[in-house]
């Protein structure tokens, strides 16, 4: 989980560190892009948004979901660069 935060903040350094829905965030511009949250045998990782995953259907083949979360096993942490792509997905739909 400290590492899927690094990699957040690394991508979108200007993020406000918050809580939604009971989960540590992070907002730009007071739009909330990312969630995380650990569980046992993963981290979540939640674009706050039904309308992000689905656009990265070659990616989320690697990792169990659902419509609005990501499991990532601890083992197998999402990369920098996928990170990027679902915060640029989101701020992108936001700005539609």
């Amino acid at each position: 989980m400290v590492a899927m935060r690094e990699h957040i903040l690394s991508v979108v350094p200007e993020a406000e560190e918050v809580v939604s829905y009971g989960m540590p965030a992070f907002s730009v511009n007071g739009i909330v892009v990312a969630g995380i949250m650990a569980a046992k045998k993963h981290v979540g990782y939640y674009p706050f948004s039904g309308s992000v995953l689905h656009l990265f259907p070659k990616e989320m083949t690697k990792y169990s979901h659902t419509k609005s979360a990501l499991h990532v096993p601890v083992d197998k942490p999402l990369s920098r660069t996928f990170i990027k792509k679902l915060i640029h997905a989101k701020l992108t739909l936001v700005a539609e």
